[in-house]
């Protein structure tokens, strides 16, 4: 199902239908990224965390690189009830003190 999922957001992203949360813009603002280069990111992303039951709506966390190749962290979701948009709800640089290094599992 997850795989499903990850599709969907790819399908989504791909056709435009994408909305990015308040908090969304504030963290890629704190963290110099551009929705921009998330956006184009999720292509190539790998799944790291899924969580189906979240109380909005389903999302996952994935790691994407930024413009420079460097590690970024990004749920997208898609609103309970719906299949679309796809909502990026945060993205951040993850610390690795936090994660292994490969930024795939928590410490």
């Amino acid at each position: 199902m997850i795989n499903d999922f990850l599709a969907l957001v790819r399908e989504l992203v791909r056709r435009g239908e994408i909305r990015i949360s308040e908090h969304g813009y504030d963290e890629l603002v704190s963290d110099g990224l551009t929705a921009r280069e998330v956006v184009a990111g999720v292509e190539d992303a790998l799944l790291v965390e899924e969580y189906p039951g979240y109380h909005k709506g389903p999302c996952i966390l994935l790691l994407q690189k930024d413009c420079r190749g460097n590690p970024v962290h990004v749920v997208w979701g898609i609103p309970g009830g719906y299949n679309k948009p796809a909502v990026l709800v945060t993205a951040y640089r993850p610390d690795i003190a936090r994660w292994d290094e490969n930024y795939l599992k928590r410490r």
